[in-house]
């Protein structure tokens, strides 16, 4: 299957120019579909969230392997290209929403029954009607900080998530001491990423200035096992307040942010058992945890 010529063939049929805006680079390479795929780890019993579907490839190749797809599109001329293609090929397990994925509610897993005229997919104020998921997503780079904070702090988290992002981002991700960032601290606190492969932006057209990496995330990290809303919000308090000024000392961040003394919060890492000149990059999300412990 040459997915360039099609692609390409498909946005001539539907007069359709990709939105730079809103991450419309479509990947070309039926090799790194597989290799999302792969990662997805997916069975006949599955029920997958796709975000970004475009012209659905990737969801014509889901759908054969799952029990039902949730394909979430925010451009609403793709979403109904794609409802219509999938009509075409006599796909019946797909359920195509045409929304913002960062306004789905996470409190409830009940879908409202608000449907918009003249289109039967496409649907306001969605809630996703299913608990126990997996997320399958080539994700727009500029939403991805905030859909990892929405989805990983969801009250019913998906069980993993495979997704393409921005090859930079992905490895802030998946960094360790001392190379630690907030980013990773987030995500490291609810889930367990691994690269699973680097794709060079030559596999998508049109081509980013940018090359990307396919990512897994199997949600079963500390957060997973944590205790209270209210502890994990204090929790993340302390890391904000420990990478507030990067090139500074923990001890001299935590004293400013809890307006206590450089000796008081010197003395609070030290019976931790660390060293009192460590930096926030340099503690890993257990670490972290350890901490807090004098911090509360």
């Amino acid at each position: 299957m040459d997915i360039l010529k099609e692609t390409k063939e498909l946005c001539d049929l539907y007069h359709i120019k990709p939105n730079r805006s809103k991450g419309q680079n479509f990947l070309i390479n039926e090799e790194f579909y597989n290799k999302i795929i792969g990662a997805a780890d997916l069975n006949k019993e599955d029920v997958v969230l796709e975000i970004g579907p475009g012209l659905g490839f990737l969801t014509v190749e889901l759908a054969k392997r799952v029990k039902k797809v949730i394909a979430v599109e925010i451009d609403k001329r793709l979403a109904e290209i794609l409802e219509a293609r999938l009509m075409a090929q006599g796909i019946k397990n797909v359920e195509v929403v045409n929304m913002d994925i960062l306004q789905l509610n996470p409190k409830s897993q009940t879908p409202i029954p608000n449907q918009i005229p003249n289109s039967k997919f496409q649907v306001a104020n969605y809630q996703l009607p299913i608990a126990n998921f997996k997320v399958v997503a080539n994700l727009p780079y500029n939403i991805t900080s905030i859909f990892l904070r929405k989805f990983l702090s969801m009250e019913h988290k998906p069980k993993m998530m495979a997704l393409m992002l921005q090859k930079e981002v992905a490895e802030r991700i998946v960094a360790k001491p001392p190379k630690m960032s907030l980013l990773a601290v987030s995500v490291q606190f609810y889930a367990e990423p691994e690269i699973i492969e680097i794709v060079p932006a030559n596999n998508f057209w049109p081509k980013p200035e940018v090359d990307s990496a396919i990512i897994k995330m199997t949600i079963n990290g500390v957060g997973a096992m944590r205790a209270s809303p209210e502890w994990i919000k204090d929790f993340f308090r302390l890391v904000k307040i420990g990478f507030s000024a990067k090139r500074k000392m923990l001890k001299n961040n935590l004293a400013a942010g809890y307006h206590i003394s450089q000796d008081e919060a010197e003395e609070k890492i030290k019976q931790a058992g660390f060293n009192p000149k460590i930096r926030a990059q340099e503690l890993s999300v257990e670490e972290w945890t350890k901490l807090f412990d004098y911090f509360k």
